[in-house]
C-alpha cells in the first residue's frame, strides 16, 4: 500500500523546535565529524597507528552507547526538555576538556566523557520529534534535521580546519563548546516542557520498562536496522582524510574544500528527500539511496591518485546516497513505538548504534594498514567490501519495519470508533 499523504503545515513553535533540534544536532554531529577531517593532522601529531586512532573514535562511540542503556529506562520518567539540557550541558562539558588534553590516554578519555552525554542528545531529539510532530510530518522534519549533517560540512569541518591549521587540534573543540553554550541558553529560555507523555505511563521502575521495551519483537526489528544502518559511515568515516591524503593525493588545504562541496550538496538534497518521504514511499526511496550508494561506495574506496574536482564529485555522489538512506530510515524507525515507550525506544536505538559504530571504527582500524605515517592505506577497499553486504541486509529490515508501520497504520484506522448519536 502507498503512502498517501497530504502535506500537514507546521506551527510557528514547531518551527522553532525544528530549529533548535536541528541546530542542536549540528553541534553534536559536529564535535563527532571533526574527528575525520582531524584524523589525519591527529595520526601525525600524536604518532597514532590507524588502529589506535580507530579506538578514539570508537571510545566516544561505546561511552556513548552505554549511557543511553544506562539512561533508557529514565528516559520517559522526565520532562524531555530537561533531559535534553542536563545531557547538553554535560556534552559540552566534554568537549571542552577534549579542546585541553595534550596526550593520547587523555584525549580518550576526554572522548568517553563526551560520549557519555553527547550520544544521547540525538535519541531525545528523536523522542521530541515524534511527541510533536505527526507521521506525514516527520520526513520534512528529518531532512531539515538531517541537515546538520551538511552544515557542519560547509561552516563546520572547513573552520574547524582553519582553527587546526592555525592554533593547533585544540581549537576546533574549543569553537564547538562556545558555540552549543549559546545554544544550551536558548533551549532553556525558549523551549516549552514536553511531558505528555509522563501521563500514559505504565511502568514505575525504570529497569522495568528498559526490560518491557527490549522485549517487543517489533522494537528489536528497528534496533537491528538502525544498528547496521550505522556500521557503514563508522567504518568509512575515521579513515577518511587519511585515504583523501595519502591515497588520493589531496593536499591538506584542498580537504577543506572537499568537505565544504559534500556538505553544501547534502543542504540541497535533505530537504528534498524529507518532501519526498512526507509523499512518496519511505522504504522505495531507501532503496533507491541503498543502490546508489553501494555502486558509489564501490567506485571511491577502490580509487587511486584522483584530480580534485574528481574527488569533490564522488564525495558529492557518495554522500547523496547515505545521506538520502538516513532521512526515510529514521522516519520509518521512529514510528514504530508507542508514545510512552518512546524515550525508552530512541535510547536504546541510539546505543546500539553508537555500539555497534563503535565495533566498526574499531574493526576498521585492524582492517586498514599504514606502513608509516605519510604512506598510503592499505585494504580501504575491503571496507568498501563489508559495507555493500551490510547494505543489502538494511534492505530487507527496513522492508520489514515498513511492513510493520503499514500493519499498525491500517489496525489503528479500523479501531477509531465510528461517532454516533446518543
Amino acid at each position: 500500500m502507498e503512502e498517501q499523504n497530504q502535506a500537514i503545515s507546521f506551527t510557528a513553535y514547531q518551527k522553532f523546535a525544528v530549529f533548535i533540534l536541528a541546530i542542536t544536532q549540528f553541534t553534536v554531529i559536529l564535535d563527532f565529524m571533526v574527528m575525520s577531517p582531524l584524523g589525519d593532522i591527529l595520526m601525525k601529531s600524536l604518532e597514532l597507528k590507524p588502529a589506535r586512532f580507530g579506538l578514539v573514535v570508537s571510545a566516544y562511540a561505546f561511552s556513548a552507547g552505554i549511557s543511553g542503556l544506562l539512561t533508557a529506562g529514565f528516559a520517559d520518567k522526565f520532562d524531555r526538555k530537561k533531559l535534553l539540557l542536563f545531557f547538553y550541558i554535560g556534552f559540552i562539558g566534554g568537549t571542552i576538556l577534549c579542546g585541553l588534553v595534550n596526550s593520547y590516554p587523555l584525549l580518550v578519555a576526554a572522548r568517553i566523557i563526551t560520549g557519555l552525554f553527547g550520544g544521547v542528545i540525538g535519541s531525545i531529539s528523536m523522542a521530541i520529534v515524534a511527541d510533536l510532530f505527526m507521521l506525514q510530518q516527520r520526513g520534512r522534519v528529518m531532512g531539515f534535521i538531517q541537515m546538520g549533517f551538511g552544515a557542519s560540512q560547509i561552516l563546520g569541518i572547513p573552520i574547524g580546519l582553519y582553527l587546526a591549521n592555525a592554533w593547533g587540534w585544540h581549537a576546533p573543540f574549543l569553537w564547538v563548546a562556545g558555540m552549543a553554550a549559546l545554544i544550551a541558553a536558548l533551549i532553556a529560555v525558549k523551549l516549552k516542557p514536553i511531558n505528555e507523555h509522563l501521563a500514559v505511563q505504565q511502568n514505575k521502575s525504570a529497569f522495568i520498562h528498559l526490560i518491557h521495551t527490549i522485549r517487543k519483537k517489533e522494537y528489536r526489528i528497528g534496533f537491528t536496522a538502525t544498528a547496521l544502518l550505522s556500521i557503514g559511515g563508522f567504518m568509512m568515516m575515521p579513515f577518511g582524510s587519511a585515504f583523501a591524503i595519502n591515497n588520493l593525493k589531496i593536499t591538506q588545504e584542498e580537504l577543506p574544500i572537499i568537505f565544504m562541496i559534500a556538505g553544501l550538496s547534502t543542504l540541497i538534497i535533505m530537504p528534498l528527500i524529507g518532501k519526498l518521504s512526507d509523499k512518496i514511499d519511505k522504504f522505495r526511496i531507501f532503496v533507491y539511496a541503498s543502490v546508489w550508494t553501494i555502486v558509489m561506495v564501490a567506485i571511491y574506496t577502490n580509487l587511486g591518485e584522483t584530480p580534485l574536482l574528481l574527488v569533490a564529485l564522488f564525495n558529492v555522489l557518495m554522500m547523496m546516497g547515505v545521506m538520502s538512506r538516513m532521512v526515510p530510515s529514521t522516519a520509518l524507525v521512529t514510528s514504530i513505538p508507542g508514545m510512552q515507550d518512546r524515550g525508552a525506544f530512541m535510547s536504546i536505538n541510539s546505543s546500539l548504534q553508537q555500539i555497534a559504530g563503535g565495533i566498526a571504527a574499531a574493526f576498521a582500524g585492524t582492517i586498514v594498514v599504514q606502513k608509516d605515517k605519510f604512506s598510503p592505506l592499505e585494504h580501504y577497499d575491503t571496507l568498501g567490501f563489508i559495507i555493500i553486504a551490510i547494505t543489502f541486509i538494511t534492505i530487507f529490515l527496513l522492508y520489514r519495519v515498513s511492513k510493520l508501520i503499514k500493519k499498525n497504520t491500517k489496525e489503528n484506522i479500523q479501531n477509531i470508533p465510528v461517532a454516533h448519536e446518543i
